[in-house]
């Protein structure tokens, strides 16, 4: 029991990523949150349960994984921190206050009887896409650190597959937690969690922008930084 309770504290673990927490940020920033949140989750499910069971079932021994971790490390540095400084650009340059101007003279021109033009990029982001949302969970959901330590003693525990394809599957839902409460919150308190985004929205329009820029900013650069130094 003490192997299966270490493997999910580093499931746990796991849940709390950056790539994860932004991506849930800036989709709770978006209209249509629930519906791109859903989208995300079921691309994440698909590449971190697949990649789980491979991994599980073909690398036994502890050098692969060692091997896989630092193969993985640095690309999921690069890729947070490019995400991280793309975020922190668009809250710094205004672009997010633009987007909710653009959108009330749209609902102007409707209000007139008139059809406003949309950019590609605003019918994707403004109407909400589950389809791009999928892509990016397909693509950034790939085992971390933490990840890859939970299969690895998930495989050490010799289990028969059954129970073990049954583990990993467990694994992948509790990491993915940060998107699936809030989808549970718009499935049974669904009026309180559309209030609770709501001024979450306020409270980043209102004084959090700046900071979370800033911060952005470093995060992303320190981690473009050392994913570049692993991989050299």
């Amino acid at each position: 029991m003490g192997d299966v309770g270490s493997i999910i504290g580093l499931a746990l673990f796991a849940a709390v990523n950056p790539t994860l927490l932004a991506m849930t940020t800036i989709m709770m920033l978006l209209p249509n949150t629930k519906k791109l949140m859903f989208g995300y989750l079921i691309g994440a499910y698909i590449t971190s349960i697949s990649l789980g069971m491979a991994i599980v079932f073909s690398l036994h021994d502890s050098s692969s994984v060692s091997t896989a971790k630092r193969t993985l490390s640095p690309i999921e540095d690069l890729v947070i921190g490019a995400i991280l400084l793309l975020v922190g650009y668009v809250l710094r340059s205004g672009r997010g206050e633009q987007m909710r101007e653009r959108r009330r003279h749209h609902k102007e021109e409707k209000a007139r009887g008139k059809e406003p033009k949309e950019s590609w990029p605003e019918r994707m982001l403004g109407r909400g896409s589950a389809r791009v949302t999928f892509v990016l969970g397909l693509v950034l959901s790939f085992p971390g650190v933490s990840y890859l330590a939970a299969l690895t003693r998930v495989a050490k525990l010799d289990w028969s597959p059954a129970p073990t394809a049954a583990f990993v599957i467990v694994i992948a839902l509790i990491q993915q937690m940060l998107l699936e409460l809030p989808l549970l919150g718009y499935a049974f308190a669904p009026d309180w969690t559309e209030d609770a985004v709501t001024r979450f929205r306020a409270w980043i329009s209102r004084s959090g922008l700046r900071v979370a820029s800033y911060v952005a900013f470093v995060l992303g650069g320190l981690l473009i930084l050392r994913g570049v130094v692993t991989l050299l």
